[in-house]
This record gives structure tokens, sequence and C-alpha cells, in this order.
């Protein structure tokens, strides 16, 4: 207990799955935590379910597409709270139907994700960072995603805001630093959060397991865990970096999974 007593956290898009494992986490180690999202319902209920186990929090609408709504975000934390220490910049999107290869996609859609998945984390942490220097210090998480780091069929606005990303976390830990802020950023492989239960077709999940180098999926735990310690004092060393939490998804030769299935057809017949 106590690992980030004291700060003052806000969570974008902290009302459900990673944002939410992070929110709780970090009001479980002694942070005060500010839940921003559209549903701003279920950001207040989260919110007012911390504060019943004793912990501080509280939840705020926020439009990661509208400057101004970030921008009275991250203000709603420093009135509540006095100041403003870890900025989890979680917010992202992503469309199937429209975010396609580069000949067939949707343009509108590519802005709409360049904002929502990219200019968010620009300007929450535009917004954060003077508090942050007045403060001292403090710790910027960005969530970036395993798509930032290779390419794909399909997704391409998704895979290169998440790409930027990785490359901005670098930008403001090289840019602040001095200060004592550090920046740096987690990328989710594929995370059973209730709505990727919800709705990925089991064939989907099997055809990830099959190459990942461990023999399950990630949980919204396994991110929220790297969130608390990148937030908390621990991590006072790293910057700028981008943790790959993906469970080998990247890490091997991409080979491997076919060539394991080969080798047992081979031993089966002998």
């Amino acid at each position: 207990m106590g690992r980030v007593q004291g700060k003052v956290a806000l969570i974008t898009g902290g009302a459900s799955g990673i944002g939410l494992s992070a929110a709780t986490l970090l009001a479980q180690e002694g942070a005060k935590v500010v839940i921003a999202d559209f549903n701003v319902d279920a950001a207040v209920e989260a919110a007012t379910s911390l504060k019943s186990q004793g912990f501080e929090a509280s939840g705020v609408f926020l439009d990661a597409g509208k400057e101004e709504s970030i921008k009275e975000a991250v203000e709603f934390t420093v009135a509540t709270y006095g100041t403003i220490n870890v900025l989890h910049n979680n917010v992202g999107l992503t469309n199937l139907r429209k975010d396609l290869d580069v000949i067939n996609m949707d343009l509108e859609e590519w802005d709409h994700l360049m904002d929502v998945n990219l200019k968010s984390v620009l300007l929450g942490s535009r917004f954060a960072l003077p508090y942050m220097i007045k403060a001292g210090g403090g710790s910027i998480i960005n969530t970036a995603s395993m798509a930032g780091f290779a390419g794909d069929v399909t997704r391409t606005a998704y895979g290169a805001s998440k790409g930027a990303v990785v490359n901005l976390t670098k930008y403001i830990a090289a840019q602040y630093g001095k200060h004592k802020i550090r920046c740096n950023g987690v990328a989710p492989g594929l995370i059973l959060t209730p709505a990727a239960e919800k709705n990925m077709p089991p064939a989907v999940l099997d055809i990830f397991g099959k190459f990942n180098a461990l023999p399950y999926h990630g949980e919204a735990d396994d991110i929220g865990y790297t969130v608390l310690f990148l937030a908390s004092d621990e991590s006072k060393f790293i910057t700028g970096q981008t943790i790959q939490v993906e469970g080998g998804h990247y890490g091997n030769n991409p080979t491997i999974a076919d060539f394991t299935d080969y080798m047992f057809q081979v031993q089966a017949k002998k």
C-alpha cells in the first residue's frame, strides 16, 4: 500500500476497461484520482464506488475530441485536489468498418482518430505540464498499442496514431525531463476487457493466442499495474520508454507458431 500516496492522478477514458483498472489501482495505492470519460455517468459511478471503499475519487465528463473539454478536465482535477502529479492519457478509438487499408479507408475517420487517439495526448499533456512543473515534477503515461510497432492489413489510422503516440512520448520526455517530469507509454496487446470479451469472436481470440509467447491473453489489470509502476517513484529513472505488454506477441520469430504445429505433425507421423 502507499506506492503513490498523496499523488493526484487524472485518468482519461477511466470509466471502464484499462482506465478503470488504472484508476482503481492508483486509488488503492494512495492517489487521489479523477476519472474522466465521455460516459460521465459511468465515471461518476466508478468514483462513487471508490469513495465507498474509503478512497478519494471524482468523476468528470471528457470529450477527448475537443480541446476545451480536455482543458476543463485538467482544471477540474487541479481545482478539486490542488495539483496534478500523474496524467494517464488513455482514451483511444478504433473503427473496423471505416478504418481500412490506405486506398479504401474513410479519410474523415482518419482525421477523427488522429484527434482522439493522438491530439488528445498532446493536449492533455500540454494542459497538465504547467501544473506539474509548478508541483516540482510528475509522470505522464500514454496508452499506445502493439499496433504502433508493426504493420497490419487494416486499421491504418489506428496504427499510425498509436505509432505517433510512441514517438510523442519520447518528445515530451526529452523536452520536460529537466523539470523532473517523466513521460512513458504502455502498449497493450489484446486485452480481455469486458468489451473485448463481448465483441471479439472466439476465432480471433484463437489467432491472437496462437502467436502469443504466453499461453493466455492479457487482462485489464496487466496494463493497470504497469501504469501504477510508471506513476510511482519506483520508475523514477525511466522516461521516454513505451513498455509493450502484449504477451510476447511481437517478441518472437513470426514463424514459430506455424513451425511448432509442423513439428507436432512430423512427430505424430513417426
